[in-house]
């Protein structure tokens, strides 16, 4: 992709997305808080406020006009998610409020199902806290062990420790797919591979991976894949589980009430099938339609495209990021051309406290992250208490970037000033 592409690319999608234009402080919004979320474009609030204009009625069951609309466009956007992951079967995607619930569901639904005392858990160091959380309290009430992959010299996945995690008390390997911290891109489908020789399930955590690389669950040939709709262009309180058709089947429901039935007595009910048997009570409607306008959004951009340009981005991001010698980034370095990790960087600025670098840098109107970014393991792991974050998507662009860098090194002197 050239500079050419790449500059048409992100002129063509910043009028999409109103936000955009906001002033902070009376300066132009640079936002580059989108592993945090990201924003919507019009297409996607136009769902939204379509649906409660002209279609609001609750899904199946109803036979008047506005329930089959909106039982039609709920269900029309599960299959354009499940086409958007190449699943096998639109009974794969599974509707839930966030990658957070998703995991959760897999946890008690399989988890407590399935493990017994003794049986081992593989998670890695640099899970957000929505993968590592829900498994301890699994561990706690089966008797399951938990075993960690540590990291690389150079701050990545570590396949060679990871193998030798495995063994046949090995039942459960769930990994994030990218680190929100670290930007290392895990080679999901070779640990798929190496897990499934040992007759072992395999969650995928994608919440950082599906808005910016195209995804073939088939290919991954994972179990469970999860994702998040508000990091894709999509609203909040709206994401889906992936699991293999007959995987989902085995597993028993996660909650109970309306919708996820097929007969009920007073002393027992039966469950519908796919997916609705993990659907409990009336869903988000609204935000499942607009998470299906968001897919088709991204589609219709392209996320080979995305990913290309994501690519450039982040090679220009940590080209200036390696001109401050205050700055130490985490996670591995860039190639050239800027593949090879995620377009974030997670950085320390000398003794500079990331939270004030984002107080200052807010007030040149960049917003960027700081904290511990529900990773406080693998910060404790890296001897860091937190971190200032940057993070991009495809409608950044390098003047955002240069004005970024600019505010950054501001920062860093401002501070030095003072406690230099």
């Amino acid at each position: 992709m050239t500079l050419i592409q790449e500059k048409t690319i992100a002129a063509k999608v910043r009028s999409d997305f109103p936000i955009l234009n906001e002033q902070i402080h009376g300066k132009p919004l640079v936002y580059l808080d989108n592993a945090a979320t990201s924003q919507k474009p019009i297409a996607v609030l136009n769902a939204l406020q379509h649906y409660y204009k002209h279609d609001n009625a609750n899904v199946h069951r109803g036979v008047h006009t506005l329930s089959s609309r909106a039982t039609d466009a709920y269900e029309g956007a599960r299959d354009k998610i499940a086409a958007f992951v190449n699943a096998a079967f639109r009974q794969e995607i599974v509707y839930t409020r966030n990658a957070s619930e998703a995991i959760n569901l897999v946890a008690y639904s399989w988890g407590l199902a399935n493990l017994q005392p003794g049986d081992e858990i593989i998670l890695t160091v640099m899970e957000h806290h929505s993968n590592l959380i829900p498994w301890q309290l699994i561990a706690q009430r089966t008797g399951a062990v938990l075993k960690f992959v540590e990291l690389t010299e150079t701050e990545e996945f570590d396949f060679d420790h990871f193998k030798s995690l495995l063994s046949n008390k090995t039942k459960l390997v769930a990994v994030v797919h990218i680190s929100n911290t670290l930007g290392c891109i895990n080679p999901v489908k070779e640990i798929c591979a190496e897990a499934h020789r040992y007759g072992v399930r395999v969650l995928i955590d994608a919440s950082q991976s599906v808005p910016h690389l195209p995804i073939d669950v088939q290919d991954i040939d994972c179990d469970w894949l999860v994702a998040t709709g508000h990091k894709m262009c999509g609203p909040t309180g709206i994401g889906f589980l992936y699991g293999k058709l007959d995987l989902l089947r085995s597993m028993p429901p996660f909650l109970g009430g309306g919708e996820m039935i097929a007969d009920v007595f007073l002393d027992h009910s039966t469950y519908a099938d796919l997916p609705h048997k993990f659907e409990a009570g009336t869903p988000a409607i609204a935000e499942a339609i607009a998470l299906g306008a968001a897919v088709d959004y991204l589609t219709n951009i392209g996320m080979d495209k995305i990913h290309a340009y994501e690519e450039e981005l982040t090679a220009y991001l940590f080209q200036q990021l390696e001109q401050i010698p205050e700055v130490r980034t985490y996670g591995p370095k860039p190639k050239a051309d800027g593949s090879g990790r995620a377009a974030l960087a997670a950085f320390t600025a000398g003794g500079t406290h990331p939270h004030d670098l984002s107080t200052i840098l807010d007030q040149a109107g960049v917003a960027i992250r700081a904290g511990h970014h529900c990773t406080q393991p693998l910060h404790r792991y890296l001897g860091a208490q937190s971190t200032a974050r940057a993070s991009l998507y495809f409608y950044n662009t390098r003047e955002e970037i240069d004005v970024f860098i600019a505010a950054l090194k501001e920062a860093i002197e401002f501070f030095g000033s003072l406690f230099g």
